[in-house]
């Protein structure tokens, strides 16, 4: 069994205590990785802020290239991260409408070499006789990423090629339950990076605790549950850490009186069952005009019971296992839940019996606003319908909900439906799509779905401090 080790300064750390990471569709623990502890923190922190002050004067060509060289990294490579990344998460290698780990490798690719030729430009607000006056986009210092378990090398390619680029170096904490294909891409980089720039430990919610107090780290980037990060919010209030914050959504989709049922039946079901519902801009509550409620129940219930499912290594599987038993038994209960409230349970419903945390692709209908299904994240292959007769009445339904991270609209008419994108309470809203992201457009949440961005030069300056230089002339 295969072992997989923090790795500090460009070099293999062992504490002595480890770890199993479980292959979801079978439940067996297929490789051991060393757990780090609170002094592998420091070090981590410590190698990083050395590594910054050499990393952050280089040219802004110097860490394209190093950029674009780790995207050709990940290319040769991409085979063996697909095989990770489906070993540790479950997902498919192709998967329902090709989102599956070939998709999640890609993307990190594409990401990679998109974000290696972002410029951070010198804006110049006063050139005269008087006065010179720029503003400069400088790096932060050290930046810690904590990472999730639904995508794990894409969300770290989210958080670390904004960071580099910007010239900050980065200690990053991916998710216990997923960290293979993360240490195995820091291995990777260890060979084209200096010493330091990029670190990687494990562990338990301690070393993130760890990481948010940590008083030289000068920015978080997190993706996963709004709780954590509240908590990281409250941690990193000792020296202001700057954050950005992708927390949990509760997306809804709207479809109107006006679509073909028939053709927008199969978008809306890939947008809410993708990767099994566990993507925080999944569909994840779907208010459908009564005038055509019954026939797309119908037609996404047929879609339901035809999916292919099963070991993500097998060829045609469309969706795998749920990524952890934790997870399961969260959707077992808010199906259970919805079942003893009235729910119409038109396709699964029920976890799937044999090895694996896998549970039947679930469309429940007649529940409303209230129903814990409709108003908290199912994270999972469960999607709620809920009947609508006024479409200004379900946008304020819609709207009443805590999270505020994605939604769409869904009609032949895109002049209509975009006016009434406008106002979802989302970060981003949209037309005839759903979970659609580009490395060009912002993304990033509002309400209690977190705040910030990440992509494209919105992203970028994230990761950067503003310094006024004024030059009096006279």
């Amino acid at each position: 069994m295969e072992e997989y080790n923090n790795i500090i300064n460009g070099e293999k750390v062992q504490s002595g205590s480890t770890f199993g990471v479980v292959n979801p569709a079978n439940g067996d623990v297929f490789a051991i990785c060393q757990s780090a502890n609170v002094e592998m923190v420091d070090q981590a922190v410590a190698a990083a802020r050395a590594a910054f002050f050499e990393w952050s004067k280089t040219s802004q060509e110097e860490r394209k290239a190093k950029i674009h060289a780790i995207g050709d990294a990940l290319e040769a490579n991409m085979a063996d991260l697909m095989a990770l990344v489906t070993a540790e998460t479950g997902k498919p290698m192709s998967g329902l409408n090709g989102v599956g780990s070939g998709m999640e490798v890609g993307g990190s690719i594409a990401w990679t070499h998109y974000t290696a030729e972002l410029d951070l430009p010198v804006d110049i607000i006063q050139e005269d006789d008087i006065a010179s006056i720029q503003v400069f986009r400088k790096p932060l210092g050290v930046v810690a990423s904590i990472t999730p378990w639904n995508w794990p090398l894409m969300i770290a390619i989210w958080h670390v090629m904004p960071a580099l680029r910007a010239g900050n170096t980065v200690v990053i904490k991916p998710s216990p339950l997923t960290p293979l294909a993360t240490i195995r891409f820091v291995e990777m980089v260890s060979e084209i990076l200096p010493p330091g720039v990029l670190n990687v430990i494990t562990g338990d919610a301690s070393i993130g605790e760890a990481l948010s107090k940590h008083s030289d780290v000068n920015k978080i980037v997190f993706t996963g549950s709004t709780q954590t990060g509240r908590n990281i919010m409250q941690a990193a209030s000792a020296n202001l850490k700057r954050l950005t914050l992708e927390l949990g959504g509760n997306d809804a989709g709207i479809v109107l009186d006006d679509v073909n049922v028939k053709e927008v039946a199969p978008k809306l079901f890939a947008a809410a069952f993708h990767n099994n519902g566990q993507t925080c801009a999944c569909l994840k509550r779907l208010y459908v005009h009564e005038s055509i409620y019954e026939d797309l129940c119908e037609e996404l219930a047929r879609l339901a019971k035809t999916v292919v499912i099963g070991d993500g290594m097998r060829d045609g599987v469309e969706l795998g296992p749920l990524q952890n038993k934790a997870q399961l038994a969260i959707v077992t209960d808010l199906v259970a839940d919805a079942k003893a409230n009235g729910g119409r349970f038109i396709a699964g419903g029920h976890p799937i019996e044999g090895d694996g945390f896998f549970f039947a692709p679930t469309i429940i209908a007649d529940l409303e606003d209230g129903h814990r299904l409709v108003d908290e994240e199912q994270f999972g292959p469960v999607v709620p319908v809920i009947k609508y007769s006024d479409v200004s009445t379900i946008i304020g339904r819609a709207n009443q909900n805590e999270s505020g991270l994605g939604g769409s609209i869904w009609s032949s008419n895109v002049t209509r439906a975009a006016a009434l994108a406008q106002q979802l309470e989302c970060g981003t809203a949209w037309v005839n799509d759903h979970g659609a992201i580009q490395p060009d457009a912002p993304f990033g949440g509002v309400k209690q779905s977190g705040f910030g961005v990440e992509f494209g030069s919105y992203g970028l300056e994230e990761y950067t401090s503003l310094q006024t230089i004024k030059i009096t002339k006279n």
